[in-house]
């Protein structure tokens, strides 16, 4: 026995935005060789982006069909796909990595990389302070040994830090 779905907020626009990625590598196949043989450049790509196509505007077909999932009292259809896509911990995680990126070039890998991994223990939910400390200056230890010792990378020393030491 089926039942009939229900269509999460975002997931009839994100369907649609499928759709028109699909076409668009489509063209960009097409664009390759364009369609002299079966056996030019461009014809499994061509053949794989049209598959693509196909079963794009069939699920779009299907997302279109299906009720809007019934929301909370007094919730728009933004505010429900925005509270269901873009939970708090991932835009706190998202703005943990560009600042991790930010202070990567500043502070070097070894001090940007430590913060970062102690503040996302935190944000993944981990309260016990002094086992994400520890873990973090492991973790860091092994990744620093291997890829300055054994690899022999070159890692991000800051530069501020170089400007304290001189």
């Amino acid at each position: 026995m089926s039942f009939p779905r229900s269509r999460l907020p975002g997931e009839l626009a994100f369907s649609l935005l499928l759709v028109v990625f699909s076409v668009f590598m489509l063209w960009q196949a097409y664009a390759i060789s364009k369609f002299e043989s079966l056996t030019s450049a461009g014809a499994f790509p061509m053949f794989a982006t049209f598959v693509l196509v196909v079963t794009g505007l069939m699920i779009a077909g299907q997302t279109a069909r299906a009720r809007p999932l019934p929301g909370d009292a007094g919730e728009s259809l933004f505010q429900q796909f925005v509270r269901r896509i873009t939970p708090v911990v991932l835009v706190l995680f998202v703005v943990a990595i560009a600042a991790y990126m930010w202070l990567l070039e500043r502070l070097g890998f070894v001090v940007s990389s430590y913060l970062f991994l102690v503040l996302s223990m935190g944000l993944l939910g981990s309260r016990r302070l002094v086992l994400n400390l520890g873990v973090s200056a492991l973790s860091l230890a092994c990744i620093y040994v291997i890829f300055q010792t054994a690899f022999s990378v070159v890692l991000p020393s800051g530069t501020w830090i170089q400007g304290w030491l001189k």
